[in-house]
């Protein structure tokens, strides 16, 4: 049987959506002389309504500070409607700003919803503010609602390790720790895996009845991952970091194949803590090189393979 791959990357937040960089792997394996079959994943966080293909509406919104923005919101086959957080506060590294990034402009999407059960993607967003803008307009959800988090952070952890990749000094992370703990509100949910995510926005959610659940394994459930069929599986994202291993699909993914006893890789444009147990690529770390560099990564590996 001819050698055959999965290529099921994240987005590479900022550079490449997750669809770009599977079809610049499957570009390479195929140079290779490997079939390979592509599945962009994502994990709660960024990208997850483009990976599911759902249908959309869209919306006008506001963003974490306040200027207007469109936001899509998928409607899924059970009819509930998904929503990503990072549709209408996204993290933009063009403007780091966590004192001012406010979750309001979510709450306002949220309210704007029909009543019906509802899936809220929370990973991506500019804020770390534990959800208070969100909860300032929004006093109930339009119906049961499910939290998907990228991340298993828990609420006190959060400012420790997310707010400096959101601009945050030293003396700003300790001040939203404090900040986070005076919150009486979320302090019930503090210890939910999930109520960290998105600085907060998943023991805010809880707090209006919703039920947080990991993210990666839901989007690959539903998008019916089944590396069995493959000889080598390649995933990967931006950032491979210690939070890598706290819920992201990419560590996901690895656990899956190593029970099916698939060769998995795992790429980063940049490798900071590389994941435990699987073999770990780093990229040049080149932004303008991420797609030459994910060609010659399938290439590579699918020559490893026993392609041409």
């Amino acid at each position: 049987m001819s050698p055959r791959a999965l290529a099921c990357p994240a987005s590479l937040k900022g550079v490449l959506r997750a669809s770009a960089a599977a079809d610049a792997l499957a570009v390479g394996f195929r140079q290779a002389g490997v079939f390979v079959e592509k599945m962009p994943v994502a994990d709660g966080g960024e990208g997850t309504l483009d990976v599911l293909g759902a249908e959309t509406e869209t919306y006008e919104v506001v963003d974490a500070f306040g200027q207007p923005r469109t936001a899509r919101v998928g409607v899924l086959p059970d009819g509930s409607r998904l929503v990503e957080a990072a549709e209408a506060i996204p993290f933009d590294p063009e403007r780091l700003d966590v004192t001012a990034a406010s979750s309001r402009g979510l709450g306002l999407f949220i309210k704007a919803l029909r009543d019906g059960p509802l899936v809220v993607a929370v990973g991506g967003t500019a804020t770390m503010d534990g959800g208070e803008g969100m909860l300032e307009v929004l006093d109930r959800l339009p119906g049961p609602t499910r939290v998907l988090y990228d991340v298993a952070t828990t609420l006190y952890d959060a400012p420790r390790l997310y707010a400096p990749q959101k601009g945050a000094s030293p003396e700003q992370v300790a001040e939203l720790e404090a900040r986070f703990r005076a919150m009486e509100r979320l302090a019930r949910y503090a210890e939910l895996p999930g109520s960290g995510a998105a600085g907060g926005l998943g023991a805010a959610l809880a707090s209006l009845g919703a039920e947080l659940v990991p993210g990666a394994p839901a989007v690959l459930d539903l998008l019916g991952f089944d590396p069995r069929p493959y000889g080598l599986v390649i995933t990967g994202e931006g950032r491979v970091d210690a939070t890598t291993a706290e819920g992201k699909a990419p560590a996901e993914i690895a656990r899956r194949c190593a029970e099916a006893g698939v060769p998995c890789v795992v790429f980063g444009g940049l490798v900071t803590v590389p994941l435990r147990g699987v073999e770990t690529v780093a990229l040049s770390g080149d932004p303008s090189r991420a797609e030459q560099d994910l060609v010659e990564l399938g290439r590579e590996l699918g020559a490893g393979l026993g392609g041409s």
